[in-house]
């Protein structure tokens, strides 16, 4: 039972996670015709289920593709008041402080978990309660968005653990917190 919270996400390099009008079509900007996954599937097999916000959720149901997740995912919401038919035993409702959010998932037997979604990390982060983020950087300068972190009520110390370079452009750190 090795609880770890953990961030896969990417950034521009004036570090958002979406362009200002919330569109995503950046993240292909470097051509990547190999199909690369960047460490995904590596990452994928090391959590046990996905924590994300309501945004990131409704973001995900748009997308023109069947469900991307084959791990259980918690959506962190007050406003939802049910998860679409189709996605009844795929993803779970969850609301309460992220403390009782996490001991219920815990419960069910699911440690380490991905953390995903700006408001929803910035919100972890509030609490200390991320371990590892790994973060790919896109070349590209969006001017504005949705940023990456927002601020913070304490300083929290990484340390590097690692960085990758793909596609000779795109760069991945790995950071764990110090503790």
């Amino acid at each position: 039972m090795n609880k770890k919270n953990s961030v896969f996400i990417a950034t521009s390099l004036d570090g958002y996670i979406s362009a200002k009008n919330g569109g995503l079509d950046w993240l292909n900007s470097i051509p990547n015709p190999d199909h690369d996954d960047m460490g995904y599937i590596a990452f994928n097999k090391e959590i046990d289920a996905l924590v994300m916000g309501r945004k990131t959720f409704e973001t995900v149901l748009g997308f023109d593709v069947d469900w991307p997740y084959d791990k259980p995912v918690f959506v962190l919401s007050n406003s939802l008041k049910e998860i679409p038919a189709s996605l009844k035993e795929k993803a779970f409702l969850v609301n309460g402080t992220l403390t009782e959010i996490l001991a219920q998932i815990h419960k069910k037997g699911f440690y380490r978990l991905y953390i995903d979604g700006g408001t929803t990390i910035t919100n972890f982060l509030n609490e200390d309660l991320i371990d590892e983020m790994i973060i790919t950087t896109i070349p590209i300068l969006l001017g504005g968005g949705a940023p990456l972190f927002s601020e913070l009520p304490n300083e929290l110390k990484f340390e590097l653990i690692g960085t990758k370079t793909y596609l000779n452009q795109i760069v991945q750190s790995h950071y764990r917190r110090k503790r």
